[in-house]
């Protein structure tokens, strides 16, 4: 099959009853990059020896980007989380409009964004761009959904993320845009793509309902693909996705619908 695409997994969401440098060995005798979530809860040196090339780590523990304790807090937590993925080589590690607590809520929830809110927001990713410049690193900043999964997260919209990564218009931060998020919270998944391209640092994808690989659900994975290799995107699509059986045919079917012939 040809291939455009690097294609990653979430290891946590795989093999949920293996150790996870046993998930991150698999994924990778398997041809797939690795994705994480929170680095404290892994041994960092059986990841390393896992031979993992990683794709994308939670790039913070702790903090907010729209006020000045929040990202004073943010900074120094992305700063450390920086010589973590340093060390095992990660090449993107993730942001989100605010700390997020037990279940995927918001630890400060914001059912309204203010314009100082707004500003304040894209002054701490300046200061994460700069920080990355120095560190030479990536940060990507994802979207989340509101409906469902994460409500009162601000910034939490593709087009939230979208302008404030835009605006910030710097080489050392990206989107994480989640597809599976935008499907449930703004669909119009393609176009949503075109916008967002020139700053896209990876797509990730999960099906809808049920957050299960592609073929799963409502979305056509295969025609999204399609799209995208149209508009010239060439780049890293991450299954951060429950497999519905086997993980290892999960990640045939996703692999399946990212090789359009």
């Amino acid at each position: 099959m040809n291939q455009p695409f690097t294609l990653a997994a979430c290891a946590e969401m795989l093999w949920r009853d293996r150790p996870i440098e046993w998930r991150c060995a698999k994924l990778k005798e398997m041809g797939f990059e690795v994705g994480l979530w929170n680095w404290p809860e892994h041994d960092l040196a059986a990841l390393e020896k896992s031979g993992a090339t990683f794709s994308i780590m939670n790039g913070y523990l702790t903090g907010r980007l729209a006020d000045d304790e929040g990202a004073d807090e943010l900074l120094r937590s992305a700063r450390e989380t920086a010589q973590v993925g340093k060390r095992l080589g990660v090449a993107r590690l993730n942001l989100h409009g605010t700390g997020l607590g037990e279940g995927g809520l918001p630890v400060r929830p914001s059912e309204v964004v203010s314009g100082h809110m707004w500003l304040k927001a894209r002054d701490t990713l300046t200061r994460i761009a700069d920080m990355a410049e120095e560190e030479g690193v990536v940060y990507t900043l994802e979207n989340l959904n509101l409906p469902v999964d994460h409500p009162g997260t601000p910034f939490g919209r593709a087009e939230d993320t979208l302008a404030l990564v835009s605006s910030v218009n710097h080489p050392r931060l990206k989107l994480n845009l989640d597809l599976y998020h935008v499907q449930i919270g703004e669909g119009n998944l393609i176009e949503t793509c075109r916008k967002c391209l020139p700053w896209i640092g990876e797509v990730q994808v999960a099906d809808v309902p049920g957050r299960c690989e592609p073929g799963t659900g409502e979305i056509n994975y295969a025609g999204v693909a399609k799209a995208l290799i149209e508009m010239g995107y060439c780049g890293p699509v991450g299954m951060e996705a429950f497999a519905y059986g086997s993980p290892e045919k999960a990640l045939e079917a996703f692999r399946a619908a990212f090789s359009p012939t």
